[in-house]
């Protein structure tokens, strides 16, 4: 207890006063880099031809993983280096955002032409309890585009989130369900494994398809 004569009201700890200047302080320096790393990507995006490839932003994202594939089969990144990927995090049970991103690349896809055989999507799932490789098979097969989708343990799964920095949390839902708050990001990785480029999981087939034209070219 803090000293004093009785009545008097106790002095304001001075570090616990200063705790909410500090924690106001983070925030705005988290948001300042957030907005910082932003304006990069968007430079990036737009004004290069190959996108973050070389960059130092392509390095901060993607990495190895071991995960296993809707037919049972193990694959790594390794192996899936010589195509371009469209990496999306999501899962099965997805209510809106993930069907929406992965049928906007497969319709962004469509409009690719020959082009078409160089590009592979990865559907990563966030939710393994539930999206064993059967589940991951029968959802991709809804569309039109050759998708790998991979699963494997939460502790894979967890590591592959890291690697792309992919946020993802289950949300319990009433009745004992639950969903699966993520990041809703579509990762563009060069043959080589190095990121390049991004989009959101609701932007428009034509948009997607016209930037994948250009560093493709």
């Amino acid at each position: 207890m803090q000293g004093g004569s009785p009545g008097t009201p106790p002095r304001p700890d001075p570090i616990s006063a200063s705790r909410p200047r500090l924690v106001l302080a983070a925030a705005l320096l988290g948001g300042f880099l957030v907005l910082a790393a932003g304006a990069l990507v968007a430079l990036e995006l737009h004004d290069a031809s190959r996108g973050a490839a070389g960059s130092l932003l392509a390095p901060a994202i993607g990495g190895p993983f071991k995960l296993v594939d809707q037919n049972g089969r193990t694959v790594t990144n390794t192996e899936l280096e010589g195509k371009w990927l469209l990496v999306y995090f999501g899962y099965t049970h997805c209510p809106d955002a993930c069907p929406t991103a992965l049928n906007n690349i497969a319709l962004a896809l469509s409009q690719l032409g020959p082009e078409k055989s160089s590009v592979r999507p990865v559907f990563i799932t966030v939710d393994p309890a539930r999206d064993t490789p059967q589940v991951m098979k029968d959802y991709v097969s809804a569309f039109d585009a050759p998708i790998l989708a991979l699963t494997g343990s939460a502790a894979a799964i967890a590591q592959a989130a890291r690697e792309y920095r992919v946020y993802y949390a289950k949300h319990p839902e009433q009745g004992g369900d639950y969903s699966m708050d993520h990041t809703s990001i579509i990762y563009v990785m060069d043959p080589k494994g190095r990121f390049t480029a991004s989009f959101t999981g609701e932007d428009p087939p034509q948009a997607i398809a016209a930037r994948l034209k250009k560093l493709l070219s």
